[in-house]
């Protein structure tokens, strides 16, 4: 997958994970400093909403926008990833009212394990991964520019179509 920061190629490092693939377990602390496993939110499909640098415009709209869906689709879980410190996430949350489930990795393991890991710059790519409740993947969205916003109705349409079948 060839994906850009402002026309400029970077490289994805990590496992390349494809519909149907099964998803890696992760474990990642969540706001509350509770480490938050995958395997434990596979009690309904997942939508993983992965941004870059929640301090950014886009990566805050889209975050805006998950969490938003997060309160009307009450039959998935929606769960936004980045490479932030647990402070700045707090921050960013509490001055913007956001109150879905934030995990922050500043090592960087998700981004290895889901092939998303933009090592040169030490951030993960926009992305979105939707995982079924049998822990395999059902939707993969990286988008080829990291400054532009993800497709939101393909992938929420992806999730609605999971969870109704």
């Amino acid at each position: 997958m060839k994906v850009t920061l402002g026309g400029e190629a970077v490289t994805l490092v990590g496992n390349d994970l494809k519909v149907g693939d099964k998803a890696p377990d992760f474990s990642l602390n969540n706001l509350n400093n509770e480490p938050v496993q995958l395997a434990n939110l596979l009690t309904q499909p997942v939508l993983l909403n992965v941004v870059p640098d929640i301090e950014t415009g886009v990566c805050q709209l889209q975050t805006k926008r998950f969490n938003q869906e997060a309160n009307k689709i009450t039959e998935a879980k929606l769960v936004t990833i980045s490479k932030n410190s647990r402070e700045e996430q707090q921050n960013w949350c509490a001055g913007e009212g956001i109150d879905m489930e934030m995990l922050h990795d500043p090592e960087l393991f998700f981004g290895r394990e889901y092939g998303i890991l933009i090592e040169e710059l030490g951030i993960f790519a926009r992305s979105i991964f939707i995982i079924d409740t049998d822990g395999r993947i059902a939707y993969v969205q990286i988008v080829p520019e990291i400054k532009q916003e993800p497709d939101y109705d393909e992938a929420l349409t992806a999730l609605k179509e999971l969870i109704n079948s």
